[in-house]
């Protein structure tokens, strides 16, 4: 263990946990004034994170987990689904219309921001559809959301050791995270230097962030590293 990570070695796999996030009290102020990561302050969007939509992982995994929220659409409806129409404009049978591009990487923007989000005003619930009919199933958003979406503002930086061993540092993202956008953003939540209005939360994030945590790393890990904490 050292001062900056926490590690936890599980043999094929050594976690490492940024302390001082984990112990911060970051929040997510979705609908509560976030100002969202356009080149403007735009709270009155109410689109978070979700102006870019969503990108799948690389290779085999992303296109598994493309076919997995494709799936979870299928369940959508115009209730819960502002952009349901616009979903259902795919002119392959079984096939709907929520890719931005032929690879199916990345989720389809509607109005500029991604189709999953119902906007303000919508009488289902703003914020992810894809959110909101999860917790109306009765079940968690980590299993409908794609992976960027439900991790964010956690972010896990995989490397390979040897043959049978790898680390997976969990992080907060940050501007360089974000690319070339990162370098337009006006705002960005997990830098107190954008003003640290995030900072502000009642609970700890080893706290308020349990399930993803969990669901990132496991039950056993999850209550090894709150124990550390």
């Amino acid at each position: 263990m050292t001062d900056e990570f926490i590690e936890i070695d599980r043999g094929d796999t050594v976690w490492r946990f940024e302390r001082e996030f984990l112990e911060s009290n970051w929040t997510c102020l979705f609908g509560n004034g976030c100002k969202g990561i356009l080149t403007e302050p735009a709270e009155e969007l109410n689109q978070g994170c979700c102006s870019l939509g969503a990108h799948f992982g690389d290779g085999p995994a992303g296109q598994a987990e493309s076919k997995e929220v494709l799936a979870y659409a299928s369940m959508l409806t115009p209730k819960n689904f502002q952009h349901f129409d616009q979903a259902h404009e795919a002119d392959t049978p079984g096939m709907l219309a929520i890719y931005g591009d032929d690879g199916r990487t990345h989720t389809r923007l509607v109005d500029n921001a991604c189709i999953f989000l119902n906007r303000p005003g919508f009488a289902g619930g703003e914020g992810c559809a894809l959110h909101i009919a999860a917790i109306e199933f009765d079940e968690s958003p980590t299993e409908w959301k794609p992976s960027v979406c439900w991790q964010l503002p956690l972010r896990v930086d995989w490397q390979e050791v040897n043959a049978d061993t790898e680390t997976a540092t969990v992080r907060r993202w940050t501007r360089a995270d974000w690319s070339k956008h990162g370098e337009t953003m006006a705002w960005c939540c997990t830098e107190r230097s954008d003003g640290g209005e995030t900072y502000a939360g009642t609970e700890q994030v080893i706290d308020s962030l349990r399930e993803e945590l969990t669901a990132l790393a496991g039950a056993e890990v999850y209550v090894e590293l709150r124990r550390r904490l």
